[in-house]
């Protein structure tokens, strides 16, 4: 098969890419930049440029683009890069897709905050969407940029991911020294869900849905057991052998993480239906197996 990914230097796309390679298939990347190899082809997401032959002749489109995570939350211009990165580089494709005689399929990567606060309630892909926390509008919106794509009768796979632990992550990065240092603390009371998965898992995903040749719709790239926070903490600290018994207030984290606070302190015990009903088997299902995997990463 013939795979488009844009997003192939991030960490997902990286490892996607390489997998892929690696059964078989073709990988051409979309990079904002001139080419330098004949498996690039230049885009730009926010003029709207793509090269419509580059997306016609492909099986499969993957968007992994989006800006990084990291800076201030309170900035209008962080919010502003946020949600363009992502909305607009999904949009051009979903409309250059629509333009295709046969469009291809498209994976097309969200998160997911789309829930939004569910407490204890199971959430599968069939759950609503609550409250109006920065991401979770953001997440509606981004999904909403696949609708020429659907439109057009393109096999279409919305991909809510969940939090990827990988010691790559950045936010790994982070967790590792602070927890050495005997610093590792649960976010408020500890007792909301946190939906995670394993980049073995995230990637292994992706290429069952890459390689179906019907699975559509929604998909929740989480493990099937959903930890709470008290749980990946505890698991995260074990892992390196430091206890872990600090907990860091909600009034503080909402003062510090802005509107980034939900994302810490909602509750979703989310479960992957779609993905084992289409056939995927996880390796990594336990909060225990998820983080040894992050750090043996």
């Amino acid at each position: 098969m013939r795979v488009v990914i844009a997003g192939s230097s991030g960490l997902l796309g990286r490892d996607l890419s390489d997998e892929l390679v690696r059964r078989g298939h073709a990988v051409l990347a979309l990079v904002r930049r001139p080419t330098s190899a004949p498996d690039e082809s230049s885009w730009d997401p926010q003029s709207g440029e793509v090269d419509d032959s580059v997306i016609a002749s492909a099986d499969v489109v993957v968007n992994l683009a989006g800006a990084s995570m990291a800076g201030i939350p309170y900035s209008s211009r962080w919010q502003r890069r946020m949600r363009e990165s992502r909305i607009s580089s999904t949009r051009v494709l979903a409309e250059a897709i629509a333009r295709a005689e046969q469009p291809p399929a498209f994976l097309a990567q969200n998160g997911s905050s789309f829930y939004g606060d569910h407490g204890d309630e199971l959430v599968t892909e069939e759950s609503d969407s609550r409250g109006d926390a920065f991401l979770t509008v953001l997440t509606r919106d981004w999904q909403a940029a696949t609708d020429p794509a659907v439109a057009a009768g393109a096999r279409v796979c919305v991909m809510r991911t969940a939090p990827v632990a990988d010691r790559a992550n950045p936010l790994i990065k982070l967790q590792v020294p602070v927890f050495k240092s005997f610093l590792g603390a649960r976010l408020g009371n500890g007792r909301q869900y946190f939906p995670v998965i394993s980049l073995h898992d995230w990637t292994a995903a992706a290429v069952h849905l890459v390689e179906h040749p019907s699975a559509s719709g929604v998909f929740n790239m989480c493990a099937p057991q959903t930890p709470t926070n008290a749980d990946y903490t505890q698991a995260f600290a074990k892992a390196l052998s430091r206890p872990a018994f600090l907990a860091a207030p909600s009034p503080v984290l909402k003062l510090a993480a802005g509107p980034m606070a939900p994302e810490m302190l909602n509750s979703i015990n989310l479960r992957p239906a779609a993905l084992e009903a289409a056939g995927y088997r996880f390796r990594d299902r336990s909060v225990d197996q998820i983080v040894a995997a992050a750090l043996r990463g």
